[in-house]
């Protein structure tokens, strides 16, 4: 069928849905609903498709698209449910068990007649971990389901009328609801509020005198202080007392009209910068002891001869101190006696590259978008020169530019069934590093890593492996992909024929360094990249800015062809 995607933003449910559909060979396109009614009309007018989805949607479609075409609308509730802020709710109530309902569009919000659901569980995570895990995987049941009743022409949907259909209207969860009462709430109630507002809008509280929003919540065991009192930082993090315990918060974000130059989300301790000093930097634990329930953005744990270096940064992005420490990390990983060493394997992002919110609040964004890059070159050439062990990139959720590519510098890639890749820069006016045009061609071939790159369009797990660039989809839900990792990871590391492997692995890395140096490969790429960054004029600088501050910009047609590169 001719489909179109109606959405707010192109984000990770709207990506999911265009390469799932696509992967099974109908004809998807996508219009931001963001750029306003007409731009919806207009599409619909020239497509003229067989049905419209809305996957992630944040206004009403227009009255006279719903009732000339058939338009579903994907709900994150389960069926009855109504309102805008389902998840929020599913997690400030303690739900164990949500769903997602996709709904045919009417005037009356989230009261159209039901296509198809389906139920998933609610872990203890954030909100946009769910959103991008157990919430995804049950849109995209649904969503496929109800294309398919759609397709077939005979099945009716259900009313919401109907006496089986449970309706409950939910209001936007307020802030009031949402705000922390340091004195009062117990540490199980602080993080359930951080969790529920993550990472939209975040939890509005007050911190050394000015008013922000706080992102992340996470329990820690041993610090402790009286109530509200800050306590310690750690890699930018910083803990807060509560009644009984303590949480560790990621980020803040200033509130607009704070006068702060950069009002976006960004680590804590950036924020707060000097009205730190007096706070101690706590250690951070890289490897934990048995019973610890702290905050580390950086693990290492082994298991036999198998190493597992888990690395978890809010948004999957990379800044140059986390790259750093990250590449510290490895350099520990790789004096373990080990046959085997993991990359990821948790949930959510793997990595999206460097970290634009960082680099953009910096006195001189060129420089530190420079210094980045470099962090993040270190790092995967760091993975591309490991020749002594196989190493395993685990994608236990989507990946996009630098962070692709630092996924394949391993051995082998596997990636959680779901995830999406996005294998190139093109979108944010970048040519691209970190070895890119090396490991791509490498992978899949110079003609397909061309048509990636220049496409610049999302790609399946499935199809990611088809095209050579994910060796294995592993069929996992968000929770049982890191036990399975573990299996998997292991039997390999008890395979026959390992130890061959790492010779040729060690035997082709000093071909094709004689062929082409990898260090040729960095300087021509980061000469590229040096251009974009120091122009002042390069569309790398307001596209960054733009996508920082969630600011309308690019086309209202996502999958047009990615602009030309200075």
């Amino acid at each position: 069928m001719d489909i179109l995607l109606v959405a707010s933003a192109f984000n990770s449910l709207s990506q999911r849905t265009y390469v799932e559909l696509s992967d099974r060979g109908h004809r998807v396109d996508v219009v931001l609903a963001s750029h306003g009614d007409e731009m919806v009309r207009a599409a619909v007018r020239e497509g003229t498709p067989d049905l419209v989805i809305a996957p992630m949607l944040k206004t009403a479609l227009p009255e006279d698209v719903w009732q000339e075409h058939t338009c579903l609308i994907v709900h994150p509730g389960p069926p009855g449910d109504r309102g805008p802020a389902s998840l929020d709710w599913a997690i400030a109530t303690g739900a164990t068990r949500w769903g997602v309902t996709v709904l045919q569009a009417e005037a009356d919000m989230d009261a159209g007649d039901i296509w198809a659901s389906a139920p998933f569980r609610v872990p203890t995570v954030g909100k946009s971990d769910l959103y991008r895990g157990e919430a995804s995987d049950a849109a995209m049941t649904a969503i496929l389901l109800a294309v398919e009743r759609y397709a077939e022409g005979r099945y009716k949907p259900l009313r919401q009328s109907d006496m089986s259909v449970p309706v409950i209207w939910r209001d936007a969860l307020r802030q009031k609801q949402r705000r922390i009462d340091w004195q009062a709430d117990d540490t199980v109630t602080v993080l359930r509020k951080l969790r529920g507002a993550d990472s939209q809008p975040g939890v509005l509280d007050e911190l050394l005198g000015e008013e922000l929003f706080l992102h992340g919540g996470h329990p820690e065991d041993v610090l402790r202080g009286r109530p509200g009192e800050l306590l310690a930082t750690r890699n930018g993090a910083i803990c807060r007392a509560t009644r009984d315990g303590a949480v560790w918060i990621t980020e803040l974000h200033p509130r607009r009209g704070s006068g702060d130059p950069a009002p976006f989300r960004r680590p804590a301790a950036d924020v707060l910068a000097d009205r730190l000093q007096h706070l101690p930097e706590a250690p951070a634990p890289l490897e934990l002891s048995g019973g610890r329930n702290t905050w580390t953005d950086i693990r290492y744990r082994q298991r036999g001869h198998v190493g597992f270096l888990e690395f978890r940064f809010p948004g999957g992005a990379m800044s140059t101190g986390q790259c750093r420490r990250l590449l510290d990390a490895y350099h520990y990983a790789l004096a373990r006696p080990t046959s085997v060493l993991v990359l990821g394997g948790g949930r959510d992002f793997f990595s999206n590259g460097i970290h634009l919110n960082v680099i953009e609040a910096a006195a001189d964004p060129a420089r530190a978008s420079w210094e980045n890059l470099n962090a993040m070159d270190d790092l995967v050439e760091a993975v591309l020169r490991t020749t002594d062990r196989m190493v395993v990139s685990a994608l236990g959720g989507n990946a996009a530019a630098g962070g692709v590519m630092l996924a394949l510098a391993a051995d082998e890639v596997w990636c959680r069934a779901g995830a999406v890749l996005n294998p190139h820069y093109r979108r944010m006016g970048l040519y691209g590093s970190e070895f890119w045009t090396y490991s791509l061609p490498r992978r899949v071939g110079a003609r397909i890593a061309a048509r990636l790159t220049e496409q610049a369009l999302p790609v399946s797990a499935d199809s990611a492996v088809g095209l050579g660039l994910v060796d294995r989809v592993v069929p996992a839900s968000p929770t049982a992909f890191a036990p399975m990792v573990e299996r998997l990871a292991t039997s390999l590391a008890g395979s026959p024929g390992l130890r061959e492997r790492i010779s040729a692995k060690h035997a082709a890395r000093e071909r094709e360094e004689a062929r082409r140096p990898l260090a040729e490969y960095r300087r021509e790429e980061l000469s590229r990249m040096r251009r974009i960054f120091f122009d002042p004029d390069a569309p790398y600088h307001t596209l960054r800015s733009a996508f920082v501050r969630k600011l309308l910009s690019g086309s209202p047609r996502p999958l047009a062809p990615a602009p030309a590169l200075p």
